[in-house]
């Protein structure tokens, strides 16, 4: 049996509340794939790499913006295998983690109905549109991208040319689509200047078929969540300890909670916080009720925090707030039809807009010689 989320509301938070998936879901209707391209809507793009489980920031980063873009815009969302395999070449767990991506992002509120949710490997115009880039992509500028030079310090044993000319296939995937926006990272903003370069050199030798993408923020400043030892951010793979994936079991959620970095607590009232206290407060405003959250800051305020209590009410609102995602991907990912059926939906919708794009770029570079 096929399934859709149900047609309701923008009130996403209302759909996470329930507990098992079955009950917001509902028989496919016989429709066509392909997004309706008579809108006007502008075009967003934006992709995840399924190298690790998703965790918080993922989550209040990147999946809940998605839900809410998906009304407002053409949206294409990707699951990013072919990038994967730049860092994570052994494939033995590649598809249950693409599998895993998918539910947990139509766990979260994403209707595969309202966009093309796809997997990068099943539109296979994007290798070809690749292809055309590097023609346009110099070495000596591949080489001086950050990400670049952080992925040959943490991986020396695997400099591939994939690698190098990963903001190449990050170009295409963006491009392929014609994206006006493409909600990014502090991280990633470099990639996306070097698309728009790649666009501009494609248009200024051939002709114009790419617009230029531009960064995008939907629903005011990005959300940064903070690791729980108090150094950096949520990772996929790096402190995991110290990362609260939307895969975790509740008890573990209080465990990784109860170890976050703390001290004996202020001693002036209305000090300055220190950081690694400030990140405790950020992820209690993100999953607790304001109520809670003015008790501590009050306590905090007044020198009479007590920080074991803090974590322990944060703990519990914690797992509160994954429980319902986790559940619901849970029974997603044991779906096999229903997964099957999303992914190929989501590479036809993809492929329509894909092969447009496609058909431009070779009239325009001359390639149609029939």
């Amino acid at each position: 049996m096929s399934y859709q989320t149900e047609k309701s509301p923008t009130q996403w938070e209302i759909f996470l509340c329930l507990p098992v998936y079955k009950f917001y879901l509902r028989p496919l209707a016989n429709q066509s794939a392909t997004l309706d391209m008579s809108t006007t809507k502008e075009i967003v793009m934006s992709g995840l790499r399924p190298t690790g489980y998703l965790h918080l920031g993922n989550y209040f980063g990147a999946m809940r913006n998605y839900v809410k873009m998906q009304d407002e815009y053409e949206c294409y969302f990707m699951v990013a295998d072919w990038h994967s395999l730049t860092t994570h070449p052994d494939t033995n767990e590649l598809k249950e983690n693409v599998r895993r991506v998918f539910a947990e992002n139509i766990a979260c509120g994403l209707d595969p109905e309202k966009v093309a949710f796809y997997c990068q490997s099943h539109v296979h115009e994007t290798a070809e549109l690749y292809l055309y880039l590097n023609m346009l992509a110099y070495k000596g500028e591949l080489e001086k991208t950050t990400t670049f030079k952080d992925k040959v310090r943490l991986h020396p044993e695997n400099v591939n040319a994939g690698l190098l000319t990963y903001p190449v296939l990050q170009a295409a995937d963006i491009i392929l689509h014609r994206a006006k926006y493409v909600p990014v990272g502090k991280d990633q903003e470099q990639h996306l200047e070097m698309a728009r370069n790649f666009a501009n050199r494609f248009n200024h030798r051939y002709g114009d078929v790419f617009p230029e993408p531009l960064a995008f923020n939907f629903g005011g400043e990005l959300v940064k969540v903070p690791s729980l030892d108090g150094t950096g951010k949520m990772s996929k793979s790096e402190n995991q300890n110290a990362t609260i994936y939307l895969a975790d079991e509740d008890d573990l959620i209080r465990k990784k909670i109860m170890k976050a970095k703390t001290d004996a607590g202020p001693t002036t009232p209305n000090s300055v916080k220190p950081d690694y206290i400030e990140n405790i407060f950020q992820l209690m405003r993100l999953v607790s009720t304001p109520d809670v959250v003015e008790k501590f800051e009050a306590d905090f305020n007044n020198c009479v925090i007590r920080y074991g209590d803090m974590k322990k009410q944060l703990g519990e609102d914690m797992a509160r707030f994954v429980a319902p995602i986790r559940e619901k991907a849970a029974a997603i990912q044991a779906d096999d039809a229903y997964l099957k059926k999303v992914m190929l939906q989501g590479a036809e919708k993809a492929r329509a807009s894909a092969h447009k794009t496609i058909e431009l770029v070779r009239e325009a570079m001359g390639l149609n010689y029939y």
